[in-house]
C-alpha cells in the first residue's frame, strides 16, 4: 500500500481524518485537511510561502534539525507535487 502524501505541503496523510474536503463535503484524496479544508486551498500562497509555513512544523516534529535542513528537504519535495508542478 502506498502512502498518501498531501500534494500541496508534502505531509504524510496517515489517517483518513487527515484528508481534505471538497466543496460538497466529500473527501479529497490529494490534499490534507490543513491545505484543502473546504473545497479550496486554505491560503493563496506561493511555493516559497508554503516552505516558510512548513519549516517550523518540520523542526518541531523532529523531521529536520534546523531550518536549513527543512528548507532543503522541502525544496526537493514540493516542486514535484501536483499543486506546484509547472
Amino acid at each position: 500500500m502506498s502512502e498518501k502524501v498531501c500534494q500541496s505541503c508534502g505531509m504524510l496523510m496517515e489517517e483518513e481524518n487527515m484528508l481534505g474536503k471538497n466543496s460538497d463535503g466529500s473527501k479529497n484524496e490529494d490534499y490534507c485537511c490543513y491545505c484543502f479544508p473546504n473545497g479550496d486551498f486554505s491560503k493563496d500562497e506561493t511555493m516559497e510561502e508554503m516552505i516558510q509555513t512548513c519549516i517550523p512544523f518540520m523542526i518541531e516534529d523532529g523531521t529536520c534539525k534546523d531550518s536549513e535542513a527543512a528548507r532543503a528537504m522541502l525544496m526537493s519535495i514540493l516542486p514535484n507535487l501536483k499543486r506546484w508542478k509547472k
